[in-house]
């Protein structure tokens, strides 16, 4: 992945609930940057077929695969370098442990990442 492509490149976004996709998505485009949603399921397979610098993932995905997604991304040498940032409800102490054991570069309770997502959304796009 050349430096250029990635800095281009939208943040990949796994989120399964409509409104809070979009008040991502809103967010996004008021501070300029570029996201794409992507299916959990399909994380991975993305990442490889074209760049991005991160990936956000929501840990309560009801699938209960997010974890899994996130570290086959953090395992995998073609994909590792990719930073990803899961969010969760503040009282899953286990899943948030787990998500770290995943290596997951960020772990976050939803109500931080809500309220920060501006500035993290800017942080993202630079990496």
């Amino acid at each position: 992945m050349s430096q250029s492509d990635s800095r281009t490149a939208p943040i990949l976004v796994a989120v399964e609930d409509l409104i809070f996709l979009s008040k991502i998505q809103h967010t996004a485009h008021q501070v300029g940057v570029a996201i794409e949603p992507v299916e959990i399921g399909k994380l991975k397979e993305r990442l490889l077929q074209s760049p991005s610098r991160a990936v956000i993932v929501d840990l309560n995905h009801r699938s209960g695969k997010a974890v899994e997604a996130a570290r086959a991304i953090k395992s995998d040498p073609a994909t590792s370098q990719v930073f990803v940032l899961g969010f969760l409800s503040h009282v899953q102490a286990d899943l948030a442990r787990e998500a770290r054991q995943a290596r997951l570069d960020a772990v976050m309770a939803r109500s931080a990442f809500s309220q920060q997502l501006p500035a993290l959304l800017r942080k993202l796009a630079e990496l």
